[in-house]
């Protein structure tokens, strides 16, 4: 086996072991949207509401905890919109609070069927002629940019610092670039794999902060699905506009077995 093929292997069991975590992804069960109401949710302790700003919950008797203290009155989350979540602890469950426009609350369980079935995620061979060299262009200033998502009349706003040329086929082709989650950059895309062989709305590729040049290194190989391909219970962007690449990107990432 050769060096880029092992490293692809042993960076794709991480991926795998990070899916299977005990209240990752495929571990959820259950997605409610708040209502300006408090009310009770289906297996879900506590009761729920939101108002513009927040999200709040009284625990009602629940033994509740939020990193790691109990919750014995009423409590507030306030979250910034597409951004991180926060997670209340009900026994071996987690009640994760997300914003997108409203506030919604959904159950990771460790219990749950898709994780107990889950054998890995489907993927092309590794090849290295899908490591593709290109270029990062910022924008003057980072821009906010909404796009869709795989929830019908949902909308997240993310920010764009640039874009990415690359050459492909003998033509240039430019990506929108997301702030990645942990450094560097991460791009949304469809392609002409897109609802053949690979999950129809979206894939994402984690690019590493460009060189002092601009220089940046795509390695398709390393395009993963998002948490919509696996659950119904995500609430995923869409590729921004222009993201769609007029070929197929026959690396990375298939369907999950979970959708086959």
């Amino acid at each position: 086996m050769s060096t880029f093929t092992s490293e692809w292997q042993d960076w794709k069991t991480r991926r795998e072991e990070d899916l299977a975590a005990p209240h990752g992804w495929l571990a959820l069960v259950s997605l409610d949207w708040l209502t300006d109401s408090p009310r009770e949710y289906p297996g879900i302790p506590g009761r729920w509401w939101q108002d513009a700003e927040a999200a709040y919950v009284d625990p009602a008797g629940a033994s509740l905890t939020h990193e790691g203290s109990p919750i014995t009155e009423v409590r507030r989350f306030e979250l910034v919109n597409s951004g991180a979540g926060t997670r209340v602890l009900a026994g071996d469950v987690e009640i994760e609070v997300a914003r997108r426009s409203g506030y919604l609350i959904r159950v990771h369980d460790p219990k749950a069927e898709v994780l107990r079935a889950f054998h890995g995620v489907p993927a092309y061979e590794p090849s290295p002629s899908w490591v593709i060299e290109g270029r990062f262009e910022p924008f003057d200033a980072p821009r906010p940019t909404t796009v869709g998502a795989v929830v019908e009349g949902l909308s997240h706003v993310y920010t764009a610092p640039g874009v990415v040329h690359f050459s492909f086929g003998g033509q240039t082709h430019t990506l929108t670039a997301f702030n990645g989650k942990e450094g560097g950059l991460s791009i949304l895309f469809t392609d002409g794999t897109s609802g053949v062989t690979t999950y129809a709305a979206n894939r994402s590729l984690p690019v590493g902060a460009p060189s002092a040049d601009g220089s940046v290194t795509l390695d398709f190989n390393r395009a993963v699905n998002l948490p919509c391909a696996f659950t119904d219970f995500a609430t995923c962007p869409l590729p921004p506009a222009g993201n769609d690449l007029p070929f197929a990107v026959e690396a990375g990432e298939k369907i999950p077995h979970e959708r086959g």
